[in-house]
């Protein structure tokens, strides 16, 4: 029996209607295994379907006027926000997530859609003087924005509405039709939101297909991606996934978001108690399943014992158990694979000399939080994505040690340096390889109006709506020679 009644047809939001798929399979609710509500899978035939019917209403998407595409962003924010407490209690049986951190997705998918709509009315284009060469005198330049055409967003099963709300405003904004494929765990929250844009697109008289939604299989993801007629993929997920996604896309536009293994640097000027607090907080948010939830933490041996002691105080405080209780900060992961995997991993590093602090168990079908003292580097628990509720720590004996350890990766998406030296503040934005440097906070910490994307194996492009609009645009110079005869003379 499900445990979640839909207010949203069944089927697809393919076209302008609802399509109904020839098979469906269940969203399981990650903390007791019971079905959340049986979801439409769809296959290639559907994906080409919605890319015809995207590729089709192209131009129309493109002449919206800046009034309703603005509107239609600025409605849905406003729909959301009248569902907030639906909308996070379905994402916690979907994803398994405890409910403080669903309370911050829906939150921050509201912040999102309204910073979305704002940027509506600031992609623009600017005058260029041609005249800088004596060929160009007399010369009228400018160059404004247009839409890159169809984007094609695919979403990991974490964080499923807002990563969403990333691909699908900012491609509203730029006037782009814009296709999700959602994760194949993770899609009701998504199809929700998606209906309710819909609904109201309906009202401004705007294509209801401006936003379409496929599931399905890795078949389904390169019909998609693959289709040299669309615009741009933007892509959050593994960096294997991402890779091929990119390969596959070549030479179209690609935007990844991708994993990491975040690091957090404590040096010997550091507060180190809210070092410690800001550790476990963001080591163990969202069960730890975020890309930049704190995985590596480097501590400068002079305060590593006081850092270890307050860490264990700490780690008290934090609650494993059913993610539809308010005090719960970690639960079960969203499926057996990924904690099988987790345990394994930690498994290995104690096999290669490392020690467990505390945790390492599962309690229930949770992990216990988790903390490894002096993994290897070549352990996978260190140098790879864990996406689980494990936090390692070294120590160094120089900042520079330090920063070489954090660097010492292919990953690059955030890391942060807990300081109170100016120095070590500025050598840290100067030094650590990735896309943003965060102090005296945790690297999991993300405004959704700010740039957001990493380096090496970590991405490419940027997110944030300002961001991700204009990577949704192409730039079109124009160049005019307002006096013909000037020209011949």
């Amino acid at each position: 029996m499900s445990i979640f009644t839909q207010d949203f047809p069944a089927g697809l939001p393919i076209g302008n209607g609802w399509s109904l798929t020839r098979e469906s399979a269940p969203v399981i609710f990650p903390f007791d295994g019971t079905v959340v509500c049986d979801a439409p899978v769809g296959n290639v035939e559907d994906a080409n379907a919605a890319l015809e019917h995207a590729l089709g209403i192209r131009k129309a998407v493109e002449n919206l006027s800046s009034y309703v595409r603005k509107e239609l962003l600025a409605r849905t924010q406003a729909a959301l926000v009248a569902r907030t407490t639906e909308f996070e209690q379905l994402l916690v049986l979907e994803t398994g997530k405890p409910l403080r951190d669903c309370k911050v997705e829906v939150a921050r998918t509201v912040l999102t859609l309204e910073t979305a709509a704002g940027e509506v009315s600031r992609l623009h284009g600017e005058t260029v003087p041609l005249d800088l060469l004596p060929s160009g005198e007399g010369m009228t330049g400018f160059w404004v924005r247009k839409p890159i055409g169809v984007v094609v967003g695919i979403t990991g099963f974490n964080y499923p509405l807002l990563l969403a709300s990333h691909k699908i405003a900012p491609a509203i904004a730029a006037g782009c039709p814009v296709i999700i494929k959602p994760a194949p765990q993770t899609p009701l929250s998504t199809l929700w939101l998606i209906h309710i844009m819909r609904e109201i697109a309906a009202q401004l008289s705007i294509p209801q297909g401006v936003v379409q939604l496929v599931t399905g299989d890795a078949n389904v993801g390169a019909t998609l991606v693959s289709d040299p007629r669309i615009g741009a993929v933007s892509f959050t997920g593994s960096a294997g996934v991402g890779h091929a996604i990119s390969r596959l896309a070549a030479p179209r536009k690609t935007l990844l978001e991708l994993g990491s293994n975040s690091a957090l640097v404590v040096d010997e000027s550091a507060n180190v108690g809210a070092a410690a607090a800001a550790a476990v907080r963001g080591s163990y948010y969202a069960s730890g399943q975020a890309c930049i939830s704190v995985q590596r933490v480097i501590v400068l041996e002079a305060i590593a014992q006081e850092f270890i002691s307050s860490l264990k105080k700490h780690m008290a405080n934090v609650v494993v158990g059913d993610p539809r209780d308010g005090a719960t900060h970690i639960s079960a992961l969203i499926n057996e694979a990924s904690t099988s995997r987790v345990s394994d991993w930690i498994a290995q590093a104690v096999s290669a000399g490392a020690v467990i602090a505390h945790g390492g168990t599962l309690q229930g079908k949770a992990f216990a939080p988790t903390v490894i003292l002096e993994p290897p580097t070549a352990s996978l628990v260190w140098h790879e994505e864990i996406f689980g509720p494990v936090m390692c720590v070294r120590t160094v004996a120089t900042i520079d040690e330090a920063f070489a350890l954090v660097n010492e990766s292919r990953y690059g998406l955030q890391a942060s340096i807990f300081t109170s030296s100016l120095a070590n503040t500025f050598a840290a934005l100067n030094t650590l390889e990735v896309g943003g440097v965060v102090v005296n906070d945790v690297p999991g910490f993300r405004s959704d109006s700010m740039p957001y994307g990493g380096v090496k194996d970590s991405g490419i492009g940027r997110e944030g709506p300002r961001f991700a609009a204009e990577e949704f645009t192409i730039t079109r110079m124009a160049i005019i020679r307002p006096d013909i005869k000037g020209a011949n003379s």
